[in-house]
């Protein structure tokens, strides 16, 4: 079996395996880390599931390989919260209900981490345009919507306070 090489930094902790070359980048992450917050949903990238940060941008990570990602700063639903503290995103999410049944929340939570990144005031448009490639298959997107505004709406507050 042909193997490569990969180096990664997973979560803040620099990770290296052997891996076989059409290892996608999902499967590293839950097979060989066990990070399983990352969900396998659609397996045609449709679905948004499995929604990690690569160098800062989310990337559907049923769609690349690991070897594509050597080198990279990954960071999955797990490296989100601080130690007893959920991000601002986690924790409007649980505030306002948009956790629905949960397996689409890692990936809406990542997407919307690197929506508010890029635009940290939204609007509601913009959220919606947004997360349409993350599916939830439980109902509306209201709550989710909702939660996303006040998690911008926190992270803009935390800003201006340490400024």
């Amino acid at each position: 079996m042909t193997t490569v090489s990969v180096t990664l930094t997973v979560n803040g902790k620099k990770v290296s395996a052997a891996v076989e070359p059409r290892t996608l980048l999902v499967q590293f992450l839950r097979e060989h880390l066990h990070l399983t917050g990352t969900h396998v949903g659609c397996d045609t990238s449709q679905c948004g599931a499995c929604t990690v940060h690569v160098n800062g941008d989310s990337v559907k990570s049923c769609t690349m390989l690991v070897a594509q990602a050597d080198g990279a700063d990954i960071r999955t639903i797990e490296g989100m919260a601080s130690p007893g503290t959920l991000h601002a995103v986690q924790e409007a999410f649980r505030e306002h209900h948009g956790l629905q049944c949960g397996f689409c929340t890692p990936g809406m939570v990542m997407s919307s981490a690197d929506l508010l990144t890029k635009n940290p005031n939204p609007s509601e448009h913009e959220i919606r345009t947004w997360l349409e490639g993350n599916i939830c298959r439980c109902t509306g997107y209201h709550n989710i919507v909702k939660a996303v505004q006040h998690a911008a709406a926190t992270l803009r507050q935390t800003a201006h306070a340490a400024e």
